[in-house]
């Protein structure tokens, strides 16, 4: 019997330039285009959807991982970049290996467990703090909160009657817990890493679910079901097999706006592998009784659930999918899309022009150290209807930020909208933020 160790504190447990042009796609997973993701951790504070995530470096053979980044969304189809949150750095006692973490609040504060490969040897568990989710986030300890070798701790924040109140609590992996693996007796269960702790519903008697990555390798995703957050567990099954061109997965399942999602990582950008993943999304529904049922990645994505307003200021930086270049932080604060290239694009979806009133105007705010560009409007597609277009010229430097209008013309209903970037050779401009205008009575 091998025990399976969770730490309890305080009532919880514990590509731009990827894209190199062989192939557009115009599906929506995976959900982030200009960095390889990996493990991802959704958290919904206020009505929005975060999301946590560790980075892959570009051309890495290994798990070669010194940050972590965060996305969040309110519409599930088009996600902010918020950029780093945390990295090695944060911690003055690591030294490499920003593996899988996961965010709680608590007090009016976040606390981000994360492991890492200690300067003392061996993997540690350390923790993040923050007043803001947006972060940065400080090292809360000035230490490892777990240095016994552990990694992809797993956090519960809802104190219920069976919620620990401290110290450690073990979890037997039995059979019975967590199925058979085959031909490996000193390996008996399925169980392999990345534990995911949830419950659906708060009400008593409801379940809850331990989800995790099972066997090696590949990878599937397996589960597990319990009446209290320490079991006794009960093995349920697969829930997605290996797929993707990633030898690992790592799943996490949440609910959101009345649906319920299942998060994973797969290759699927252009360069993936094993060490260049990439994080996706399904929504699912539950069984009748509870169980959750076989999900399969896919390219398509979810549903959008909201349209985006575009008579409000919207960041660059947030959109479904993008082609061909990167994000960068702004000294004025949040991020900006950067290294433009002619032919790169942004698709924001679902985009509601309204149907009775018609976007006169539209502003960008851009800079540019070059002889900057075009910016075209077309919906529908990168090679779309033209709805406007807007000159982008020398601003001075590449952050010498000025603001350029254009007249629109036939945009109406709710649309992908395509930002395409049109000019000559190297980086065109950088861009900010973006609003349409419109006039008249309603």
């Amino acid at each position: 019997m091998r025990n399976y160790v969770l730490s309890v504190v305080l009532g919880l447990l514990s590509l731009g330039a990827l894209l190199d042009r062989k192939g557009i796609a115009t599906a929506d997973n995976p959900i982030i285009q200009t960095i390889y993701t990996a493990d991802p951790a959704p958290f919904v504070h206020n009505g929005r959807m975060y999301l946590f995530v560790d980075h892959d470096n570009n051309n890495a053979s290994v798990f070669d991982m010194t940050n972590w980044h965060l996305f969040s969304t309110i519409d599930m189809a088009n996600w902010q970049d918020h950029g780093e949150v945390m990295s090695l750095a944060t911690f003055s006692w690591s030294i490499s290996n920003a593996w899988a973490g996961q965010v709680i609040e608590r007090n009016n504060k976040f606390y981000y467990y994360a492991p890492m490969q200690s300067k003392d040897g061996g993997m540690a568990i350390g923790v993040g703090v923050s007043n803001n989710i947006l972060g940065p986030y400080t090292d809360a300890l000035g230490k490892p909160l777990v240095d016994s070798g552990g990694f992809d701790p797993s956090r519960w924040s809802r104190t219920t009657a069976s919620t620990p109140r401290g110290g450690i609590n073990t979890v037997n992996l039995t059979t019975a817990g967590f199925g058979v693996r085959e031909g490996n007796e000193a390996r008996p269960t399925t169980f392999e890493e990345a534990p995911w702790i949830y419950q659906r519903k708060s009400s008593p008697g409801s379940p809850y679910y331990l989800v995790y990555a099972a066997n090696c390798c590949a990878e599937d995703i397996r589960y597990s079901m319990g009446p209290t957050i320490t079991g006794p567990w009960t093995y349920q099954g697969v829930i997605m097999p290996a797929q993707g061109r990633s030898f690992t997965n790592h799943p996490a399942m949440i609910d959101y706006r009345g649906h319920s999602y299942f998060f994973y990582h797969n290759g699927g950008l252009p360069g993936g592998d094993g060490f260049q993943r990439s994080v996706c999304v399904e929504e699912f529904r539950y069984n009748a009784n509870g169980t959750i049922p076989a999900i399969s990645m896919t390219s398509a994505g979810v549903d959008q659930i909201a349209p985006l307003d575009p008579y409000v200021r919207q960041e660059a930086e947030t959109n479904a999918w993008s082609w061909g270049l990167s994000t960068e932080v702004s000294a004025e604060g949040g991020m900006y899309v950067t290294n433009i290239t002619n032919g790169d694009y942004i698709k924001v979806k679902g985009v509601d022009f309204g149907r009775r009133h018609r976007p006169l105007f539209f502003s960008a705010r851009v800079a540019s150290a070059g002889n900057g560009g075009s910016l075209e409007l077309r919906l529908g597609g990168a090679t779309g209807t033209l709805v406007g277009k807007c000159p982008v010229s020398n601003t001075g430097s590449s952050q010498t930020w000025t603001t350029v209008t254009c007249a629109v013309h036939g945009a109406t209903g709710t649309q992908d909208l395509y930002f395409v970037f049109t000019g000559g050779s190297g980086n065109l401009f950088n861009f900010d933020y973006w609003q349409f205008r419109k006039t008249g009575n309603a």
